[in-house]
């Protein structure tokens, strides 16, 4: 499997952490890049953000037509089947950036995972799976996929994760895409967990607002040192 292209941001010289952040369905590595200048870490963290690029692939969802995608949509309903091998193959190319950043001296406990929407329930899956415990999760606009194997899975990682994994959860109050329940309900999923989950929502659609790009600029600033 090979590493997927990325765009790469940073807010100063030697970074002494990243951020690995996936977009969602049909964008690309660049649609979040315009918000690292937003986020006003100049001189407060030199940090890395990596923006891969999803690959390329037909989603049922949208009459087949092919697009970026980091697994195929089957259907939207809650419960509905779930593209399982295309979510553990992005999830694979995912800790191998994560892998590339270490080898490029940043260590694991300052590697903040990061994703909106279809790039969010990626870095969902594989942050809770990790074996090496990482700066922060980041998920916004999204859901926890594969909640049948959560218990198998996740909580078997309980102490390589020490449920201490930090978690800032966003979402849109009036999300048509993506409802806010979606996001709860994966929220519920995690608490009941043992996770602490940093949850905020916002009056707006499927988005980022203003008010969410500050709450991520202060959460960045407390959990990489």
């Amino acid at each position: 499997m090979e590493l997927p292209e990325t765009v790469e941001v940073a807010t100063g010289a030697s970074p002494e952490g990243s951020v690995i952040w996936l977009h969602g369905l049909g964008a690309d590595g660049h649609d979040f890049e315009s918000i690292v200048p937003e986020l006003g870490l100049g001189g407060k963290r030199s940090l890395r953000f990596v923006f891969p690029h999803a690959p390329m692939r037909p989603v049922t969802i949208n009459a087949g037509m092919t697009m970026r995608a980091w697994y195929d949509i089957l259907t939207l309903e809650r419960g509905g089947p779930q593209d399982e091998v295309g979510i553990r193959e992005s999830s694979r190319m995912l800790e191998m950036l994560i892998e590339r950043e270490h080898e490029r001296g940043i260590p694991y406990e300052n590697i903040v995972l990061a994703g909106f929407s279809q790039g969010g329930a990626i870095a969902l899956h594989t942050a809770l799976r990790y074996p090496h415990r990482l700066a922060g999760l980041m998920a916004l606009s999204t859901y926890l996929p594969l909640q049948d194997s959560f218990d198998s899975e996740v909580l078997q990682n309980r102490e390589a994760q020490s449920q201490k994994l930090p978690i800032f959860m966003a979402h849109g109050s009036s999300d048509p895409m993506l409802p806010m329940a979606l996001g709860q309900h994966s929220l519920t999923t995690l608490e009941k967990a043992g996770y602490e989950v940093e949850w905020h929502d916002y009056p707006m659609a499927h988005a980022i607002c203003a008010a969410e790009i500050a709450d991520i600029r202060n959460w960045l600033l407390s959990v990489i040192s």
